[in-house]
Formats: C-alpha cells, sequence, structure tokens
C-alpha cells in the first residue's frame, strides 16, 4: 500500500490510460469517464468474438444500451480467462454503473467478480452462468436445447438408430455440459443410438472440420452428427459434403440462419432457437433493472424452441439467426 501511495499524480494518471486501451465503446458512447449524474454506464466483458452468435450477443447488447441513451463499454477476452479478469479491472477504472459478464470461464472469472464486488459494482451474466457473484443470469435453458435436437434427431434415425458423433463446445463450460446432457437424456429412448463423443472444438467452425476430418476417418459408419452449436454442425457438414457423405444427418443449437436455410434440404435435421441480438437485449433490460435497484429475477430465461422441416421456412429471413419473435 505504501508503495501505491508514493506513486506521483502523473505515474498514477498513465497507469489508469494504460488500463483502459483494450476497452472500446459503442457508437456514441463517451471515452471519457462518466459523471456521476450521467448516463448509466455498463461494463460488458465478453468471452470471445471468434463465433457469429457472440458478435451478434454484442450488437443485441449495444443496440439495447444505445436506445436506452446508456453508455456502454466493451471489451473481449478472446477466450483468454486472464485477460478477461484485467478486462473486468479495466473496466472498474471506468467507474461503471453495473457489469455485464460472458464469462470464458465460470470458475476463472471469480477474481473479476470478487474485484466487482469490492468495487461494490452489480455483477449480471449472460449466456454463461457463474456459480456465484452475480445478482442475476440472462440465458436460456441449454438442457432444454438439446434435448428438443436429440428428441428430433432420433425420431429421425427412427429404429434403425445409428452412431452419432457428438462434436463438445468449450471443456468445463455449462453450456456444452446441458446441451450433451439433454441431447444424452433425449437419445437414450432409443437403445440402438450409440453416441461418440468428439473433441472439443470451442463452438469454432474452423476446429469443427479439423476434428470432423479426424472422426471421419475413423467413424466411416457414423450416422449423424449433433453439435453444440450451428458454427460447428455446419463444418461438420462441409466434411460430409466433401467425402460424399449425403445420408449422414446433422443437427446443431443456435438458429444460425446458415443452418435454418439448409435444413428444407433434409440432411440439416434440426436445430433449437438461440437468438442472440434478443439475448442481448435482455440482458441489458437486466442491467437496467438491477442499476434502478429494482427486484430480478436470480435466474431469467429468455425461452427456445424448435427448428425443422415443419417451420424452419417461417424463421428464414435476411439476419444471421433466426429470430425469436417469429
Amino acid at each position: 500500500m505504501r508503495a501505491f501511495r508514493s506513486l506521483t499524480i502523473p505515474a498514477l494518471l498513465l497507469i489508469t490510460a494504460l488500463s483502459a486501451c483494450s476497452v472500446s465503446t459503442n457508437p456514441g458512447g463517451s471515452t471519457e469517464s462518466p459523471q456521476p449524474d450521467g448516463p448509466v454506464t455498463i461494463g460488458f466483458s465478453q468471452a470471445t468474438q471468434q463465433s457469429p452468435f457472440y458478435v451478434q450477443l454484442r450488437e443485441g447488447a449495444e443496440a439495447a444500451a444505445k436506445k436506452a441513451g446508456a453508455t456502454l463499454y466493451f471489451a473481449d477476452a478472446g477466450g483468454d480467462v486472464t485477460k478477461q479478469n484485467n478486462d473486468i479491472q479495466d473496466l472498474l477504472t471506468r467507474q461503471v454503473d453495473v457489469l455485464l459478464i460472458n464469462p470464458v470461464d465460470p470458475q476463472g472469472v471469480q477474481p473479476g467478480i470478487a474485484a466487482a464486488k469490492a468495487a461494490g459494482v452489480s455483477v449480471v451474466t449472460v449466456d454463461r452462468p457463474v456459480p456465484e457473484g452475480a445478482v442475476a443470469h440472462v440465458g436460456r435453458d441449454n438442457k432444454a436445447m438439446g434435448a428438443l435436437v436429440g428428441k428430433r434427431l432420433s425420431e429421425q434415425l427412427g429404429a434403425k438408430g445409428g452412431k452419432v458423433i457428438e462434436i463438445r463446445g468449450d471443456a468445463g463450460g455449462a453450456v456444452a455440459r446441458d446441451r450433451s446432457a439433454g441431447f444424452h437424456e433425449a437419445v437414450a429412448a432409443n437403445p440402438k443410438i450409440k453416441i461418440v463423443e468428439g473433441p472439443y472444438s470451442d463452438y469454432v467452425r474452423s476446429k469443427a472440420v479439423t476434428a470432423m476430418q479426424d472422426l471421419l476417418q475413423v467413424h466411416p459408419d457414423v450416422a449423424a452428427v449433433y453439435a453444440h452449436n450451428d458454427d460447428m454442425a455446419l463444418g461438420a457438414l462441409q466434411v460430409l459434403k466433401e467425402n460424399g457423405k449425403d445420408k449422414v444427418l446433422v443437427s446443431g443449437v443456435d438458429g444460425l440462419m446458415e443452418a435454418v436455410k439448409q435444413i428444407p434440404s433434409g440432411q440439416y435435421v434440426a436445430t433449437a432457437l438461440n437468438d442472440p441480438i434478443s439475448l442481448g437485449s435482455k440482458a441489458v433490460e437486466t442491467v437496467l433493472k438491477v442499476q434502478k435497484k429494482e427486484q430480478v429475477e436470480p435466474s431469467i430465461d429468455a425461452g427456445t424452441a424448435l427448428i425443422d422441416t415443419d417451420n424452419a421456412a417461417q424463421y428464414a429471413g435476411t439476419g444471421e439467426f433466426a429470430e425469436a419473435s417469429k
């Protein structure tokens, strides 16, 4: 503590300036430190921007903040939990009113959450929950998503069943865990289905392509693929088509429009709705309620639905993801 007090005022200003370098603001947001009587300021620490879902989640949050007249400071952790904790510290130096966190690792982000608590800043999580430290979580029932897709894929495979390759999201992540659990429970009623658990591909298409190329060599008799998101499922579909495996069924989660538009052709069986724009908007809506000291539920479910051949045409559109309002 004495060493800190010995720093000169210019040195302190330099540290503050440097610490803010990894943080950006939404269009129209001020880069100056917010005044106590100014607009609500939200710090948004996101796990990654390497997936279309997370890009859209950010856009939904930024649009909702702008509409509400709030200032949103954004930081991308790039999948690195150490950077995320540093990002949270940076956001706290901006004197944000509330923190919105999409954690890289629910446990690993605890130092950042502890820092927020020490600063008297409330935390709301989005998409990925944390075991403790958040006043509210805004997300969707990922177990239900996996179950919806699993039931539909099981029906499509029928009594014959077959080998299903599961391409998983991130190791240790609650989303991956729940999407897997829901799927496994849904297909358990069909004893002819055998699940082969593939590697974690971090929800990234290019990683799923590599994984599927390897898996197809070992399991040429695969009957279907289930991926924890549509981006990975589309990577698997690409590999299957390149190898003439047009009869192998594919399914994913998130309602990525590219996947939705594949469904009518038959090989892509189903996905589950997970509109990131509306999720980001709901998260900011919750953050604003927290800032106003309004009562909010500890867990807020934004809802989901199955998208398959029966309704894919209703969800098809020009957006990057199927819209929850459809």
